[in-house]
Parts: structure tokens; C-alpha cells; sequence
């Protein structure tokens, strides 16, 4: 059975490369610790070339000017280990989490879908690039034998079976002791006094006088080194949580740098959910702020905005927004124009140190046209399209009509716009719709649509058209009907009324604080281009009249 092993040299170094790729051709050493008493913690080889070593205080190491120092960051390192871990699943459903920056995935029944073996290795570790991570992959029929191929080469390594030995020989005895601890370093200096230096050496050495000499755990180890030892995969189903971190060096305070990273983050997040085959319907942006400042929880495009809280609390150091999207999406430039459009509507009111930003994993949409309905706009661009028009006339007044269980007129209230899934039953109702309109030209279009307020005849359907806002007038009224009607503001609606219908008496919410009760009519006023007919309304709590719409 083959497995793969994927290994990140210098685990804390790439972690910071993910997140400022420009600092790969630099030399880049990180610290550890509290100032002043920072040591270095990690260094990339350029570093090591230009004599910085692990344990070096930054006293000693600012005189070299070329090297860049940055500290040491655990949520950026969670979010590359995740990135390692999505990487490996990509591939096989059987992970084993070995280390930070150890991953050991089993390739059984892989290769009829991703090739042979050398070609499953170089995808690795493509993938694993286009995460952000430069790796090493081996490939070998046990799990050990690949561990140590990982850590003891670079790039992509295949081992044979039955070249275990051979091809592992050339290695070092340290690649035995990545986790140096107190009996590791004894053993290494043991081996050092015995003058092994090569993995090849160590598996030369008697069984019998190695057992005597160190005991299981010697010949636990040139089991290792002559790659002899067979184990179980130990899984691991690691939490779907696609998060990725950002701590800045210095403040941030306008929203165009803030952008150019946010697109890091969002390029991240979306290769990782790919890596899946998976999608997200929401995005949670928390923004760490300096001085002390919080912002309230607030999900964005649902008609609030964002309030600086009073400084100085004692937890008060954050802002959140919260978008969520009408359909599962997976294009970082869509996110990103939508965060910038939600923060320049509610910019985050003080310096950012720290960005953090996380994905809620959905599955990808699935949609199916039919050949007889007409096309719609892409997803993508209809939502953008919407956070755009939002800006303009506020996140209120855009959406989609959500009637009230109420008798109230133009009882209503705008809702996110969220497009109908597929359902083959409606879409066969819609293609009968289409071909009797096709084939029997007897059938009106107003008869196939439904439209609220129409006065429907035999022989007539009239529409009524509203007027947004409602036109104020005053009316005469003779024997308990409107008889003449005044209109400040157009003079074609005033005139004599030759006709009426009602009223029509509504009411309700008599229970609430703001009641309502009204009086409607239908009126024909004689105007100068002729007849016109229209909907009057009295306001029976307050006594006035308006002019609600007129009809076709």
C-alpha cells in the first residue's frame, strides 16, 4: 500500500511566506518570545547563509541589515496547518496528522483517479503550492519510510519497494530526531560518539549488540533507518473550519491596503474550500482595532450600520461584519468588491492590527436551465449588481417583496434576494405556460399574469398603477359621495366626479399604537384629454384625502 508524506521545512517560516509572499527571496529570521528577551525562533536558508542561528537574541542579529525580522504568529501557523491538512484530503479520504508540519495520507485505490505515483506526488505538491506552502512529497510503501523521505529531501521523492534501505541510506541520523527531546538528543550524541553519521551506517550495526547497547528503542530505530517497519495509518478527520489570520506590524488605517490584503485572505479561503469541492454562502470579517475600540456585531446588507462603541472597555477591541450571500459562491473578486462595498458603507472607525477572516463551507449550487426560459444573470454579477444599487438608495430598499400577515395596504417588507432552487415540477408548469403562448393566440399576457390590484371584467382587465407617494387632495362631498376634487400639485386631476363605486371600508391594528382605517373609492373624473379613472382614499383617523393610483 503506498502512502505520501507532505513536510514544510521550517513550519514557522512558511507560514509567515503565506501570508507576505514578497518576503520569499528575503533573508527572514522569527522571533520568539517577549521584548527585550526575543530570540529566534525559526529561519529560512537564506538566513542560515547569512550566519543566523537558532537561539540568537535580536540584539545580536539586528546588525545584519539584510535580514527581516518578524514574530512569530500561531494563528498564522493554524491556518497553514489547515491548508496542509486540505491539501492531503484533496487526495485521500485517510489523513494521519503527524506534526505541525507533518502530513502522512495513504494513496490506496488513488491511482486509477489521479495516475501513477510520480505524477500523485508532483500534484501534491502543486497543490499544496498554490495553497501558499512550498513542500516536499515523498511517496514510499510505508508510512515512516515517507516521513523520512520528506524530511531528509527536497522537492518530490518516489521510493520503490524493497529500495527502502537504499535509498534512505544517504540520509542524515538527525532526520530520526525532528522533535528533539531530552533521550533524542542522548541517543544523537551516542550515535555521534560511535561516529554514525548516515542512516546506512545505523542499519549496518549487529541487532544483537544494538539491542544490548540501547534497547528496543535502538533497534526501533534502525528499523526506521533500513525503512522495515509496517504500521497503521492512525486517521485524522480534522473540523471543516476554513479561517485565515493576518497580524500586521504596524496599524492600518485606510480601506485600499486593507483591500490588497482582504484579496490574500479571500484567494486562501477559496483555494482551500476548491480543495474540497466546496463553496460558501458567508463570510465573517473581524477586524482587531488599536486603542481599545468595538464595534458592534452587525451582519452586513440587512439594513443596520455599524456604531463605534465608547472606548475603554475592557473587551472593546473588535469590529465584525458579517456577509451573507443569496447562493453558495466561490470567486475571491466577487468577495472582495462586496466586503469593500459593506466596509466603505461601514468603515471599521479606528487603526486595524489584526484581520481575520472565515468562511462558512456550503455546497456548491447546482442549476439547470431550461431551453424555453429566458436567460437570467449570473449569480455573481446579480449580487454584486445589488450591493452596488444598496450603496446608493440603502440596504433597506433593495431585495425582494416579503408580504405581511396583515390587511394593511402595501403590507410589506424587503428581504434579502435569494433565487428559487430548481424545481423540475414548476419548470414543467413554466414550459406549458410558454407553448400555449405560442401556439393559441387567443391568450392575452395580462391573463397569463397575475398583478395585484387588477379589476377584472369579462370582456375588460384593467391595472391599476400606483402612485408612489400618494398624491394629497381635497374633495367635495354631496349627499355622502365625493362630488369635486382639488389637486394643488397637477391640474389635470381636478374636475367634476362623473362617477364612483363605494366606499370600501378596511381597518386594523386597532390594538397597536399606530392603527389604521380607510375609506377607498373609484372615481371617473372628466379631464382634458377625456375620462380618467382613479382610486381615492380617506383617511378616516385623520380625515384626509389622497389619490392612491389611477387605472389603465
Amino acid at each position: 500500500m503506498p502512502f505520501a508524506c507532505i513536510f514544510v521545512p521550517d513550519f514557522p517560516v512558511e507560514a509567515l511566506f503565506r501570508a507576505e509572499p514578497e518576503l520569499r527571496s528575503q533573508s527572514l529570521a522569527v522571533l520568539e518570545g517577549k521584548a527585550p528577551l526575543q530570540k529566534v525562533f525559526a529561519v529560512n536558508e537564506n538566513a542560515r547563509r547569512a550566519g543566523v542561528s537558532l537561539g540568537m537574541s535580536k540584539l545580536q542579529i539586528e546588525a545584519c541589515a539584510e535580514v527581516v525580522l518578524r514574530a512569530r504568529s500561531l494563528p498564522q501557523e493554524t491556518a497553514a496547518h489547515a491548508a496542509s491538512l486540505d491539501c492531503a484530503q484533496s487526495f485521500s479520504p485517510r489523513v494521519e496528522d503527524a506534526g505541525c508540519d507533518t502530513i502522512v495520507l495513504d494513496l490506496a485505490g488513488t491511482q486509477p483517479l489521479f495516475g501513477p505515483l510520480p505524477k500523485i506526488a508532483r500534484a501534491l505538491a502543486c497543490r499544496a503550492s498554490d495553497l501558499g506552502l512550498e513542500t516536499s512529497v515523498a511517496v514510499a510503501a510505508n508510512p515512516d519510510t515517507a516521513v523520512l523521505a520528506a524530511r531528509g529531501y527536497s522537492g518530490v521523492t518516489v521510493i520503490a519497494e524493497g529500495k527502502e534501505a537504499e535509498q534512505l541510506g544517504s540520509l542524515p541520523v538527525e532526520v530520526l530526531f525532528e522533535n528533539a527531546a531530552a533521550e533524542s538528543a542522548q541517543l544523537l550524541e551516542t550515535f555521534s560518539r560511535w561516529g554514525i553519521r548516515k542512516l546506512r551506517e545505523l542499519a549496518a550495526l549487529p541487532d544483537v549488540s544494538l539491542s544490548e547497547r540501547l534497547g528496543q528503542a535502538g533497534i526501533h530505530l534502525q528499523k526506521l533507518a533500513r525503512g522495515a517497519i509496517c504500521r497503521t495509518l492512525v486517521p485524522f478527520q480534522p473540523p471543516l473550519v476554513f479561517e485565515e489570520v493576518i497580524e500586521l506590524e504596524y496599524p492600518l488605517v485606510l480601506l485600499e491596503p486593507l483591500a490588497f490584503l482582504l484579496g490574500r485572505l479571500l484567494e486562501r479561503l477559496c483555494a482551500r474550500l476548491q480543495a474540497h469541492a466546496l463553496a460558501t454562502q458567508e463570510l465573517r470579517l473581524c477586524l482587531e482595532l488599536e486603542n481599545g475600540w468595538q464595534t458592534e456585531d452587525l451582519s452586513a446588507n440587512n439594513g443596520e450600520t455599524g456604531v463605534l462603541a465608547r472606548p475603554g472597555r475592557a473587551q472593546a477591541r473588535f469590529f465584525q461584519r458579517t456577509l451573507r450571500l443569496p447562493v453558495p459562491l466561490l470567486d475571491s473578486r466577487i468577495f472582495l468588491k462586496l466586503l469593500q462595498l459593506d466596509l466603505k458603507a461601514h468603515p471599521p472607525g479606528a487603526p486595524i492590527i489584526k484581520i481575520r477572516l472565515a468562511a462558512e463551507p456550503a455546497r456548491p449550487r447546482a442549476a439547470q436551465s431550461g431551453l424555453f426560459l429566458p436567460p437570467t444573470p449570473e449569480t455573481e454579477k446579480l449580487e454584486l449588481t445589488l450591493a452596488r444599487i444598496a450603496g446608493i438608495v440603502g440596504e433597506d430598499k433593495v431585495g425582494s417583496l416579503e408580504l405581511l400577515d396583515t390587511h394593511r395596504p402595501e403590507g410589506f417588507r424587503m428581504q434579502r434576494f435569494a433565487p428559487e432552487p430548481f424545481s423540475p415540477q414548476r419548470h414543467r408548469v413554466t414550459e406549458e405556460i410558454n407553448n400555449k403562448r405560442s401556439t393559441d393566440s387567443s391568450v392575452s399576457e395580462p391573463a397569463l399574469s397575475v398583478a395585484e390590484g387588477c379589476l377584472c371584467g369579462d370582456d375588460l382587465v384593467t391595472a391599476l398603477r400606483i402612485f408612489r407617494p400618494s398624491i394629497n387632495v381635497a374633495v367635495i362631498m354631496q349627499d355622502g359621495k365625493p362630488a369635486h376634487i382639488t389637486c394643488s400639485k397637477n391640474k389635470e386631476m381636478e374636475g367634476e366626479i362623473l362617477w364612483t363605486a363605494g366606499p370600501w371600508r378596511s381597518s386594523g391594528d386597532w390594538w397597536e399604537h399606530e392603527g389604521w382605517a380607510r375609506d377607498e373609492w373609484d372615481i371617473a373624473v372628466q379631464g382634458e384629454t377625456g375620462i380618467t379613472l382613479y382610486r381615492l382614499v380617506r383617511n378616516r383617523l385623520n380625515g384626509k384625502w389622497v389619490l392612491e393610483g389611477s387605472y389603465d
